[in-house]
């Protein structure tokens, strides 16, 4: 079994703080043996491979690849990359630009359909074409797959 984590990539600080100690206590929870999966990234993808690897679940991370080569991502996923990496029992490349929104929408698409739990951090907002986590919550529960929204008390949304 594979628990997979998408969700809003505008959280501040504190909602992390929240939200990664919200993550931990869930993936304590969930069948024991379950993997964990997230896509390379600042903020969220960080806090919940942290959990992950805190909660002693095994964790695969996504590169995004231009063929076999990895490819190079923004500025503000590079330190969290390098972080996720040292976390990460195991590395998978996946065909994306990271530069993209669509590609990393589609990226997330195949994360999803590759697990059986999403944990989506969500505040029930609707997709605004910048976000799209309304989007991937629908798409997992139309394919069938259980989606446990985290959304701790005094979790905002903003960097501020």
């Amino acid at each position: 079994m594979v628990i997979a984590v998408v969700g809003h990539r505008d959280l501040g600080n504190r909602t992390l703080e929240l939200v990664e100690a919200e993550l931990r206590a869930r993936l304590d929870r969930l069948a024991e043996g379950a993997a964990a999966l997230v896509r390379v990234g600042s903020g969220l993808p960080l806090v919940f491979g942290r959990a992950a690897r805190e909660a002693g679940r095994k964790l695969t991370v996504l590169l995004p690849a231009r063929g076999a080569v990895p490819a190079v991502l923004p500025e503000r996923d590079r330190s969290a990359a390098g972080e996720l990496l040292v976390l990460a029992e195991h590395v998978r490349l996946l065909a994306f630009d990271p530069a993209d929104r669509d590609a990393c929408v589609g990226a997330d698409e195949r994360l999803v359909e590759s697990c059986r739990t999403v944990l989506a951090v969500w505040d029930g907002s609707p997709s605004d074409g910048r976000d799209a986590t309304a989007h991937l919550v629908a798409f997992a529960r139309a394919r069938g797959i259980r989606v446990d929204v985290v959304w701790p008390d005094g979790s905002v949304r903003g960097r501020g």
